[in-house]
């Protein structure tokens, strides 16, 4: 009924041995790439652009420093010094030699990470908040759901050959920040009127050629029953969904195609059956995973001299009027960690700067770390009169860039740097921007505004859901970049729209420009933000000055 097993690092070190195995078949010859490619996707290796990629899974984006410190070892020993933080809140190292994979699946077992479905025709690393158990807002940290759910679905064998990948997200707050509108199932804590914890369901969202919005399948499901109504879920996908076409084989294109009030009406028949052989041993152990993410013992301490700090020092005052979060706890703080200063590659983070943000959550974080879905690095729990001694040291690092949530804040794939799918640059076009908004002296300005940048149709930069959103497309032979309009997937989850044709990869950051000059002008307040100031006045008037070079 429920396996537990994927908790203990033996399993992981089993599951390391079998595929060095499998890798010694390869090298030696006895298997071929494709007799060799299912077996390397079950283990998260991918073969890219230049060579094999390994993606590891940090669930529901939470991290020790002891696990940190791993990923900055396998940075270090067996690729070129570095990592990549993906919009799924996993690492992937862009150039391991598969000889050496077996080895660092070996250094991962020894800290609890693995590589295990993070590929495949499968459930996916599960997704939430990267504030959760620390964000003000939250009705329960959802990260407990997420193990839950980690655990359920690790090599569980009827859902290891689905008709295609499978992406779930679970938020704690109303606030969404997993996402939730845009995974195949999406969860949001609730309570309901009696006080009782439960979740909001969402089926059918989903990103890539066809993008879609989500929509409420239930509207209170009760905690216990969690499980059994997933199963239900993905039992009526596994059977109905398409396996002709791999481009209609998403969950989302199922529900299009039968309807909500069908599918749904499947489900709960489904889960009534699902429900009646489960005993609660999964309950028990939800319950013994809150006790595991409690809430650290927070300081009841004053905030020292940080309002004097601020005071004193502007670009303190400036990184912590973007960067931080508030926390549930008086006094304490959520930290982003930028990894998005302009000129670097969006999400890249050197061995170097794992090891210091290890050491800066154990010294002033309650050893505790986040991965962000927006290539970023959370310290959840950092009390104020902490804050600027670890702006000191963060500073000297390199990753004091006071940029979160501003135009440079960029998510980006690897697009055809690495990727062997990417039709176009996704890298370069985000430095460029970042770099020139920077020059102009913008950023405050502008305020809050949320740019992503895809590298293929396949959308891994979830570029349909920025505010402003850029694909990378090949024409003829020839980088277009197609940008869209009034995507979010936060506060109103919205597929972001086409104003007209695309632009040359030399004329993207002169669009970029025209429409943040025309946001500028047409917005009723600097605290209009873009997003919002495009829903008060629709496409048109972007649209005009988008394309107004080429009238």
């Amino acid at each position: 009924m429920f396996d537990a097993r994927p908790q203990h690092n033996e399993y992981l070190r089993h599951r390391a041995q079998q595929f060095r195995s499998q890798v010694q078949r390869r090298l030696d010859g006895s298997l071929t790439e494709d007799e060799f490619r299912p077996l390397r996707l079950m283990n998260g290796v991918y073969l890219q652009l230049h060579a094999y990629m390994l993606r590891v899974a940090i669930p529901y984006g939470t991290i020790s420093p002891d696990q940190m410190r791993t990923l900055a070892l396998l940075a270090e020993k067996w690729d070129k010094g570095y990592g990549h933080w993906t919009t799924r809140q996993n690492i992937q190292y862009n150039w391991p030699k598969l000889i050496d994979i077996p080895d660092m699946l070996d250094a991962l077992a020894d800290v609890g990470l693995h590589a295990i479905q993070t590929s495949g025709n499968t459930i996916r690393n599960v997704t939430t908040d990267a504030y959760a158990g620390a964000a003000a807002d939250e009705v329960a940290d959802p990260r407990p759901y997420g193990e839950l759910i980690r655990q359920w679905s690790t090599d569980h064998a009827e859902y290891q050959f689905l008709p295609r990948k499978f992406k779930i997200a679970i938020t704690g707050s109303e606030n969404d920040r997993a996402v939730i509108a845009a995974h195949d199932i999406g969860l949001r804590l609730k309570r309901n009127d009696r006080g009782e914890t439960g979740y909001q369901v969402w089926i059918g969202g989903g990103l890539g050629r066809t993008p879609m919005i989500g929509q409420v399948v239930r509207e209170f499901l009760p905690e216990p029953d969690l499980l059994p109504y997933l199963e239900a879920i993905i039992a009526v996908y596994n059977l109905s969904g398409r396996r002709d076409n791999k481009y209609k084989a998403r969950l989302k294109i199922t529900v299009a195609e039968r309807g909500l009030d069908v599918m749904r009406e499947e489900i709960e028949a489904e889960f009534l059956n699902r429900r009646a052989v489960f005993t609660g041993v999964d309950q028990d152990y939800l319950d013994r995973l809150k006790a595991l993410f409690a809430a650290p013992a927070f300081r009841d301490a004053p905030e020292g001299d940080y309002q004097v700090k601020r005071a004193e020092n502007p670009a303190f005052r400036s990184w912590t009027d973007t960067n931080l979060t508030a926390h549930k706890a008086p006094g304490y703080a959520s930290v982003k960690v930028s990894f998005k200063a302009p000129g670097q590659t969006p999400g890249d983070a050197s061995a170097e700067q794992m090891r210091l943000l290890a050491d800066l959550a154990e010294r002033y974080g309650h050893a505790d770390l986040r991965i962000s879905h927006d290539q970023n690095v959370v310290l959840p729990h950092v009390h104020k009169s902490d804050l600027f001694a670890l702006y000191q040291e963060l500073k000297g690092a390199g990753l004091a860039t006071a940029n979160a949530g501003l135009i440079s804040d960029i998510i980006a794939c690897p697009g055809m740097d690495y990727c062997a799918l990417a039709t176009a640059r996704s890298i370069p076009i985000a430095q460029e921007i970042a770099e020139h908004f920077r020059a102009r002296d913008l950023e405050d300005e502008i305020g809050r505004i949320d740019i992503r940048i895809s590298g293929c149709i396949n959308a891994c930069g979830h570029h349909h859901l920025g505010h402003i959103g850029i694909l990378g497309l090949d024409r003829a032979g020839v980088e277009n970049y197609q940008i869209t309009l009034g995507g979010d997937g936060y506060d109103i989850p919205a597929i972001g729209q086409k104003p007209g044709a695309g632009f040359p990869a030399e004329e993207v950051v002169g669009a970029i420009d025209r429409l943040i000059d025309a946001y500028l002008e047409l917005r009723s307040s600097p605290e209009e933000r873009f997003i919002d100031a495009y829903r008060r006045v629709g496409m048109a008037p972007f649209k005009a000055a988008l394309y107004e070079a080429h009238a």
